[in-house]
């Protein structure tokens, strides 16, 4: 299967092509917040790309968060119109599913030297000392549901006290200097990317992902956890 997959869920923004699980091509930016401007382009690349292989896309994929708001919408309405105009189905992967994967790939043995058993905390950002975060096996399998936590210092005390936990994402690095539990580990700079989405599902590996097709895509929203509230405007004369 060829696929477009998106993600602009965070401060990094890329698309790739894939075909069988294999990237074909990338972009990513992995800096700023130029979502909007970005991501039609680097699918325009794309699709330019898959029509110089001869590949014909089957779908598109769509990091759905949690994560930036804007960037959620961004990428939730790009991806419905790509839907739309190929007639193919929506591909969701949970966002930290994404990061939690990279994570694996990146360390990751079943077990610590000392034994205990590893499990993978991806974090994003939400803001002071807030994150969204899960836990994953190894095996992404996932061992506790999403949710919004402030974090302190008896924050994951229960799953820190049996296993060894790794933390990554852009939310973790804040946590450092907190969470002190001597079975904390981190992984510094990991961030989600379109391509480890679009792995995801051709791989089949994601719990969570979903499919979308036909007259639903209309209805989908990405997964913003919380409601947006907008903060008051800090231009003179606008209220």
């Amino acid at each position: 299967m060829t696929i477009i997959a998106l993600d602009s869920s965070t401060e990094v923004c890329s698309a790739a092509l894939l075909q069988d699980g294999d990237v074909v091509a990338e972009r990513i930016n992995m800096i700023g917040s130029n979502h909007a401007a970005l991501l039609p382009t680097y699918v325009q690349d794309l699709q330019a790309e898959a029509a110089s292989c001869s590949l014909t896309i089957g779908g598109v994929v769509l990091s759905e968060g949690p994560g930036s708001y804007t960037g959620l919408r961004i990428g939730a309405s790009l991806a419905k119109g790509l839907c739309y105009g190929m007639d193919v189905p929506l591909y969701a992967v949970p966002t930290l599913a994404v990061i939690a994967s990279a994570a694996i790939n990146h360390c990751s043995p079943a077990t610590d030297s000392n034994g205990a058993e590893v499990l993978i905390c991806p974090m994003i950002d939400a803001r002071r000392m807030e994150v969204y975060c899960a836990l994953y096996d190894t095996e992404l399998r996932e061992v506790q549901p999403l949710q919004a936590m402030v974090i302190g210092e008896q924050s994951l005390a229960e799953a820190l006290n049996s296993h060894v936990v790794v933390f990554c994402g852009n939310g973790a690095e804040k946590c450092k200097a907190v969470i002190g539990h001597p079975n904390a580990r981190w992984i510094d700079g990991l961030v989600p990317t379109a391509a480890e989405a679009g792995r995801l599902v051709c791989t089949k590996q994601c719990d969570g992902a979903r499919t979308v097709e036909g007259k639903e895509i209309a209805y989908f929203e990405p997964n913003y956890l919380k409601e947006f509230v907008a903060a008051p405007s800090h231009v003179k004369g606008l209220h």
